[in-house]
């Protein structure tokens, strides 16, 4: 028997369904955005006139960087419960709506600690605060899930909290909000949102429901990730929205991979790019998790999907993208990598690594960490 869960009360999608905010029924909004996209692009503000319009209190708090930490959970949880909301907002990168998905169940649950949550004692459902959330990129797809990921500082890792209680009630997917991407945060989430699809299909713990919508999100991202990189338009942005969208309601009902154990792990000691992380070690990881019959089934299904070699794609996206070959052409230092391998071998080994389709040893993934830092294939 398995037990899945997609998404909260609804999906709203489509340019302009920021506006669904007006039929919210909350009376004091806490709003959670990054530290300025979303006022650049004139999104907060927006939400603000609608609020005031409708003579509600709102609130936005904003210091929520791009990987977000226990400090600044915890110091946007004082902001919060100062405010006492009845409902909360999240708006902007994955970073901001897994912080305010943590800040949310704690405000709720006074006593709860970030430990507790770490260590699966979390509450399964919020019951007071109402949440909704609105992402401005398109990859984390933490707007349907029941994870969070924060990064604990003292001990340089990334953590993937989990509860059915982070499932917000309401995400709206509005393509609008990402046109003010950049070019290099629309290919490093995409390619996260890539990375959870091809994962989440070739995990040994996938289903037929599973299957069938990471098969479908890998299908609709190979063919609007380069449209949406080329054009930049609401329609190829809106189209990427909702695939990533797609990925993630699969992939937490079937997990991930050792890509995103090893992303982890070097964005929480070097504080890289999670989806550029991704990107560079995708390739790397389908070649050796490969390996397994199941597996090359699998990537060869996906192959016949789209008409061309999927590891060869990625590659090629990759390319196109002016992603890097390597965690070295990244900009990590051979001095830090090797200064700090220990830990960062140690670490990969844990989180999504537990559910790669191919069980890892020390020893393995000593081959697999050192082929993707310096390019040569030594598995």
């Amino acid at each position: 028997m398995k037990e899945l869960k997609f998404n909260g009360n609804k999906l709203v999608t489509g340019p302009g369904a920021i506006d669904y905010i007006k039929n919210l029924d909350g009376q004091r909004i806490f709003v959670v955005t990054g530290k300025s996209a979303m006022f650049k692009n004139g999104t907060i503000d927006h939400i603000k006139a609608v609020f005031a319009e409708q003579g509600k209190t709102c609130e936005v708090y904003s210091g929520i960087g791009g990987n977000p930490t226990t400090g600044e959970v915890l110091s946007g949880l004082a902001a919060m419960k100062a405010f006492d909301p009845d409902t909360v907002m999240a708006v902007g990168g994955g970073s901001a709506i897994d912080a305010t998905k943590v800040m949310t169940l704690m405000c709720e649950y006074p006593e709860l600690t970030l430990e507790d949550i770490r260590g699966g004692k979390a509450p399964a459902e919020r019951k007071k605060l109402q949440f909704i959330t609105a992402p401005s990129t398109s990859g984390t797809a933490s707007e349907v899930t029941r994870a969070a990921v924060i990064t604990f500082t003292e001990e340089n890792i990334k953590v993937g909290l989990k509860t059915t209680a982070f499932i917000p009630d309401i995400a709206i997917l509005d393509g609008s909000l990402t046109l003010s991407m950049p070019k290099h945060v629309m290919v490093e989430t995409g390619m996260d949102a890539l990375t959870h699809a091809v994962e989440s299909y070739i995990n040994k713990n996938n289903d037929d429901f599973c299957k069938f919508m990471s098969k479908g999100a890998v299908e609709g991202l190979c063919a609007y990730l380069p449209l949406s990189y080329e054009k930049g338009d609401v329609e190829n942005r809106q189209k990427v929205h909702n695939f990533q969208c797609l990925a993630g309601l699969a992939f937490q009902n079937s997990g991930l991979g050792m890509d995103h154990g090893i992303a982890h792990a070097f964005g929480g000691r070097f504080g890289t790019s999670h989806g550029l992380l991704n990107a560079v070690a995708l390739p790397y990881v389908l070649k050796y998790n490969a390996r397994d019959e199941a597996v090359k089934a699998d990537l060869d299904e996906l192959s016949r999907m789209i008409g061309a070699d999927i590891i060869k794609t990625i590659e090629g996206f990759n390319a196109q993208f002016g992603v890097p070959k390597t965690f070295r052409e990244m900009g990590i230092s051979e001095e830090d990598f090797n200064a700090h391998y220990e830990s960062l071998l140690d670490n990969s080994m844990k989180g999504s690594t537990a559910r790669n389709p191919v069980p890892m040893t020390r020893e393995e993934m000593d081959k697999v960490l050192k082929s993707i830092y310096y390019g040569d294939i030594l598995f």
